[in-house]
């Protein structure tokens, strides 16, 4: 159940129009659904890579220490609160529009797949977002009586990284579609307000959670 809970709420994040999402998007209208999908897999080595830095650091800190992981939770929850509102706020000032200098290329035409790949590794090991997700996120989900917490982290980070390729696979589906007929301000719009709404319900439920812990 709880990894059922856990999948829902990380496919939510995963979903969350970020800088590599909109990469995603960006790749598949030069290059089409599986030149996408291949670039996403430097996003995918990335984060594997903060997921073994986690599972190496996180683990034993957590299991020996209650307030450290309830001093996590509560991190979580302000970063989720901020990315919420930060996505609220964006569609508000700028009408919800994807940001060209996130998006925009290499200035090639049709780039290489290891060139999407690069950016999108690149992107992901240098974003802030990610590092918060695997360590204020993805511990929040660790229970004290489901055994080693190390083992937990691991299988959590795992299943996160199917997450996120689940959501760049929504975005790479959408930006094939974007190559015949461009997406509205109005639906970008809406989509932002939907996406930060969703995440300030996830920042107050775990917060209750915590609360009442």
């Amino acid at each position: 159940m709880w990894i059922t809970g856990f999948l829902a709420m990380a496919l939510l994040v995963a979903l969350t129009p970020g800088a590599n999402n909109l990469l995603a998007l960006r790749h598949a209208m030069v290059r089409g659904f599986g030149g996408s999908m291949v670039g996403v897999c430097g996003r995918l080595i990335a984060f594997a890579i903060l997921v073994v830095a986690v599972v190496a650091g996180l683990g034993p800190l957590l299991s020996a220490s209650v307030w450290t992981l309830t001093l996590i939770k509560w991190a979580g929850v302000v970063y989720l609160t901020y990315l919420g509102t930060t996505i609220l706020w964006a569609s508000f000032r700028r009408g919800g529009a994807p940001d060209e200098a996130i998006v925009k290329t290499s200035g090639q035409r049709r780039p290489t797949l290891t060139a999407l790949a690069r950016k999108e590794f690149l992107v992901a090991i240098s974003n802030p977002k990610a590092v918060l997700v695997f360590t204020a996120f993805v511990p929040q989900f660790v229970g004290t009586g489901r055994g080693s917490v190390t083992a937990q982290l691991a299988i959590l980070g795992a299943l996160y990284l199917i997450a996120e390729a689940v959501a760049a696979g929504v975005f790479a589906a959408a930006g094939s579609v974007i190559r015949a007929a461009r997406m509205s301000r109005q639906a970008h719009r809406r989509l932002d307000r939907a996406t930060g709404v969703a995440l300030l319900g996830m920042a107050g439920l775990i917060a209750a959670e915590s609360a009442t812990a």
